[in-house]
């Protein structure tokens, strides 16, 4: 309650400061205003043009469902970040989307046959913001392949994600891809026969890049298992990243695997799609980096993962820009259904859209308000004619209903008998 005063003034401002509180956003939350608004509806349009344009089905998907469907194969960041609350109708457990992916696995579920492409652009909720400046509403965008179990579909990927950059000018050599494969440190796990809590370890110490917390780790889970040879194939994970020429090299990886694994027929495969799709990355002329540590994605990817980074960004880039790679999905039938896709927040693409700058003119107040009622018809036809030529034509509700600065004013020209654009800085 506030406190009753004497003075008005000193009331409205109590009450000001008060509401100024009130209308504090909560951390990572934010408007996007004016300007940038247009720079997002723009981008959404380009961007979902080119995706339509490669035959990608757009759904719309909606921002709430049953926690049964929703995060029934989300790992447990993904569940950590979903806003949850019971529906009042019936008590079940609702959640609000923190990513859509998981939705689209629902659809394709149902209306899926053969090879399916879908698109999507739409607002997600996250309970934290992801990274330091993250915002935890990003504008989510994404593309996603079922029913195509080859290396294929992520070179096609690949290609979308190269023409989305070629639609809004951005160079390729701004974007630097970062691919791994998950299955290859998901085989050695089942080859050396490594512990669940091992595996956990060895994870947390990749997301560290921590070497030699990895050369210790290794050296213990080699008396472990009773395999040196098999506990140093996680040590060669860690340390390969490029080979000395500077060309990522799977091959080089698979030569410093221990015999069981290099003779491996899944990890030959794996190998062999990541040498096949970073051969691609480079005729498209993106930088590339081999890292078969990324494991984020461990619970819920099945193959090859990708992030893409910008480079000579004006905002924090240590977040990758795009994130994809290949999961598993359900057919109507209830078997397995290999999927490969991307998802990016477009709010990150601002910066580099610039929108044409408008023409904006103002209608004279005084000549509004003398107009007969057959000059305000042909004044509203004038309108419309300039508003469909791309003008912002600004029809004012008092003399001061007039923009900071325009480009003409729209007066009656009494000698022709017509509404006529006078530009600023011309004399009447």
């Amino acid at each position: 309650m506030l406190q009753s005063c004497t003075n008005t003034n000193q009331c409205d401002q109590t009450i000001a400061k008060k509401l100024q509180q009130n209308w504090l956003l909560p951390d990572g939350v934010a408007d996007v205003l004016f300007t940038d608004a247009q720079k997002q509806e723009s981008l959404r349009d380009a961007l979902l043009f080119v995706l339509t344009a490669h035959g990608y089905r757009l759904v719309s998907p909606p921002l709430i469902e049953y926690t049964e469907s929703l995060l029934g194969t989300a790992d447990e960041d993904l569940k950590r970040q979903t806003f949850k609350f019971i529906d009042q109708l019936n008590g079940r457990l609702m959640g609000l989307r923190a990513d859509i992916t998981p939705q689209i696995l629902r659809i394709d579920s149902k209306y899926g046959q053969g090879i399916s492409r879908y698109c999507y652009v739409g607002q997600v909720v996250k309970t934290l913001p992801t990274g330091l400046f993250g915002l935890r509403t990003p504008l989510q965008m994404g593309a996603e392949i079922f029913g195509v179990d080859s290396i294929d579909a992520e070179i096609s990927l690949i290609d979308l994600l190269a023409a989305l950059m070629d639609e809004i000018g951005l160079a390729r050599d701004r974007l630097h891809m970062d691919v791994g494969h998950v299955a290859i440190f998901e085989r050695l796990c089942e080859l050396h026969q490594v512990a669940a809590a091992d595996v956990d370890a060895l994870m947390a110490i990749y997301h560290k890049k921590a070497l030699p917390e990895l050369q210790a780790f290794c050296q213990t889970l080699g008396e472990t298992l009773g395999d040196a040879d098999g506990a140093n194939d996680f040590l060669v994970l860690g340390k390969h990243t490029l080979a000395q020429d500077g060309v990522p090299n799977a091959a080089n990886l698979l030569s410093k695997l221990s015999a069981k694994a290099r003779n491996d027929a899944s990890i030959i495969k794996a190998t062999d799609e990541i040498v096949a799709l970073i051969a691609h990355i480079r005729t498209l002329g993106m930088g590339v980096s081999l890292d078969v540590t990324e494991l984020s994605g461990y619970h819920y990817h099945t193959g090859i993962v990708f992030n893409a980074y910008l480079a000579h960004s004006q905002t924090a880039q240590t977040q990758a820009l795009v994130r994809g790679g290949r999961f598993e999905g359900l057919s109507i039938d209830g078997k397995p259904r290999v999927a490969t896709g991307f998802s990016m927040d477009i709010n990150r693409l601002l910066e580099f859209v610039e929108l044409q700058e408008d023409t904006v003119i103002w209608v004279d107040y005084t000549d509004l308000q003398g107009a007969t009622a057959e000059q305000k018809a042909d004044l509203s036809e004038q309108i419309k004619t300039l508003q469909t030529e791309g003008c912002i034509v600004i029809k004012p509700l008092s003399a001061d209903d007039k923009p900071q600065t325009v480009d003409g004013v729209l007066h009656f020209d009494r000698e022709q008998g017509v509404w006529a654009v006078q530009l600023v800085g011309d004399e009447f």
